[in-house]
């Protein structure tokens, strides 16, 4: 069954979210095969990521730890100690207790395009995932970027995440839900694709090497076929909120039209 919104769904940001962003990137690769052959080959870039600070993406990516626990605070007597009495060997109960949250392994997949006689990385296309977008996993992605263009490599960045900051800042970059950006090796400049909820997803092209032309990626016809073979709609409770951030009135109202349309088909 089709997603009710005709380009990015919020609801996939939630604890869905690392199930999409794996099979987004296979996706992208069953695509692209046919039309890189002979010279190149896609491969999936597969990463272990520890997520240090999981702390503000639990209960939206990440399980529910444990509920904070609020303890009674025993009360002190007001009666006077005798002048020459003994410290006390009774300890004062803490008023809270709190989890102790554990880093958790977090696995990125994205996707390499290669040459195929040699293997040399020719655009690398990242689809961003929540510890990209904020500290401390952001500086280290922040500077990977720079690497990759130092070492000549396109850069394609997929950032279908609302939460976060987004790696690619500039004052020009409205500020949309959603964001696609390229960085073509050794141009000094960044192609950027702003996207609201109310948008179709881009084609776009993804730049080989030269003299070779790029080749076309058709992001919406992508993310449609991964919600339609992970029966996404099954999963989804769409009677509640989409994950945070909050959403502004106006898109709130158009998410519930078009939860409706999609509910009267």
């Amino acid at each position: 069954m089709p997603s009710p919104f005709p380009g990015m769904d919020p609801y996939l940001e939630g604890y869905l979210w690392p199930d999409v962003h794996s099979a987004l990137a296979a996706r992208i690769r069953r695509q692209l095969v046919p039309l890189l052959r002979p010279r190149y080959i896609a491969r999936l870039g597969i990463y272990l990521v520890e997520d240090t600070a999981p702390e503000s993406d639990i209960g939206i990516m990440y399980p529910d730890v444990e509920v904070m626990q609020v303890e009674a605070v025993r009360p002190i007597s007001s009666v006077p100690s005798p002048p020459l009495a003994l410290p006390s060997t009774e300890t004062i109960p803490a008023s809270i207790s709190v989890p102790v949250v554990l880093p958790v392994a977090v696995q990125v997949t994205n996707v390499e395009i290669r040459d195929s006689a040699s293997n040399q990385l020719i655009t690398s296309i990242q689809i961003l995932s929540p510890v990209n977008k904020r500290e401390p996993g952001l500086t280290p992605y922040r500077l990977k970027r720079q690497r990759l263009y130092q070492a000549g490599v396109h850069l394609i960045e997929l950032d279908l995440l609302r939460r976060g900051t987004r790696p690619v800042a500039h004052p020009r970059i409205p500020d949309t839900p959603y964001l696609v950006a390229l960085t073509r090796a050794h141009t000094g400049k960044t192609d950027v694709w702003p996207i609201t909820l109310q948008m179709v997803l881009p084609t776009i092209p993804v730049p080989l090497r030269p003299p070779d032309e790029a080749v076309v990626l058709d992001l919406s016809s992508a993310l449609y076929a991964v919600y339609d073979e992970a029966a996404y709609d099954l999963s989804l409770d769409y009677t509640q909120e989409a994950p945070p951030p909050a959403l502004t009135a106006d898109d709130q109202q158009w998410i519930q039209e078009q939860i409706q349309r999609w509910r009267g088909q």
